[in-house]
């Protein structure tokens, strides 16, 4: 299946609400780790989202010239092609892009499909997030306001963060604190400036002590149960029925996290989660069982000339898609949407 068009990224997401699913959303670097993800999807019989982040998409621009943009449509151009291959629907998202690269990263691509939508086409990314996270809350969700009404007239989907989540990721760094928890009032006040789908749909990236990368059991308090709240504090004060779930949420950070915590979140609104790290270890960890089990094949040791074969990128390139669509499939079967894939 061709990648998503809008019509079908929000049935997409429709259809994860009202079932208490989640989509994976992983992060690639490159073709290889994007065909792994791919695999892992279909495989699952899974829709899915695959996203680029700014050091990703600098990354697939090349080392010689170093640039966010070429990167991140190189990318999407190429999924655009090879998806078709795959019996899975799978959206294209940027990941986390905060103020200081909106003008070198998000604010061009959305340019970018917005004139391809004016020729008749589908946008080339099928939503981009907004990481105003280090700014104030005001702040955030002016640019916010702004970002939505571009994208939505490119029949793109924003992802906003409203409070930090923990730890780094591509440079952006909050302390594990009593911050990384959003209010009630945080949510009211955001779904106040962007509204609730009618200024356009976004998804949104609460914090309920969230932590990007590798963590150890006890060393971060993730409270899904705090997603109720919000969507209970939201719904009471615009009037919404009982039991209504106004936002499309967002699980950043969910390396390392339980089963329990995972079904949790489902049943409170999350649509999405990120994953990064689990799928990173999952495609170096058989590259370096290669390396480790051939090293006399892959290094030309006392003067021997090596053993070609094991020293080919695709012998240990094959183990390493392998190794990491393994982890997607199983990220889906936490998600609940392994066989859920639109016919």
């Amino acid at each position: 299946m061709p990648i998503a068009t809008p019509e079908v990224y929000n049935e997409m997401l429709d259809r994860a609400k009202e079932g208490t699913f989640a989509y994976p959303a992983i992060n690639v670097t490159s073709t290889q780790t994007l065909h792994a993800a791919l695999r892992g999807f279909a495989e699952a019989e899974s829709d899915g989202i695959v996203q680029i982040s700014t050091g990703g998409a600098e990354f697939l621009g090349g080392q010689y010239s170093k640039d966010m943009v070429s990167g991140a449509v190189a990318l999407a151009e190429f999924a655009h092609i090879v998806a078709k291959k795959y019996p899975v629907n799978v959206a294209l998202h940027t990941d986390h892009c905060p103020k200081d690269k909106l003008d070198g990263y998000v604010r061009p691509l959305i340019a970018i499909s917005r004139e391809r939508v004016q020729r008749g086409e589908n946008p080339l990314f099928q939503s981009h997030m907004w990481d105003g996270s280090a700014e104030t809350l005001k702040d955030n969700l002016e640019i916010g306001e702004e970002l939505l009404a571009q994208a939505a007239a490119a029949k793109i989907i924003l992802e906003v963060e409203i409070t930090p989540t923990g730890g780094e990721e591509d440079g952006v760094t909050h302390e594990i604190n009593d911050e990384l928890y959003t209010t009630v009032e945080d949510a009211i006040r955001t779904a106040e400036s962007l509204g609730l789908g009618d200024k356009g749909r976004y998804l949104l990236a609460a914090s309920f002590g969230n932590v990007h990368g590798v963590y150890k059991p006890g060393n971060v308090v993730l409270r899904p149960e705090l997603l109720k709240d919000l969507q209970e504090g939201v719904a009471a004060k615009f009037g919404k029925t009982a039991g209504a779930q106004p936002f499309d949420f967002v699980f950043h950070g969910g390396s390392g996290s339980t089963e329990e915590e995972i079904a949790t979140a489902l049943g409170n609104g999350v649509v999405k989660m990120n994953l990064d790290t689990d799928t990173q270890y999952a495609f170096t960890r058989p590259v370096a069982d290669h390396m480790f089990s051939n090293y006399d094949g892959v290094l030309k040791v006392d003067g021997e000339v090596g053993n070609k074969k094991v020293y080919d990128p695709r012998s240990w390139g094959k183990a390493a898609e392998k190794g990491m669509a393994a982890r997607v499939t199983t990220a889906c079967g936490h998600l609940r949407s392994t066989g859920t894939k639109l016919k």
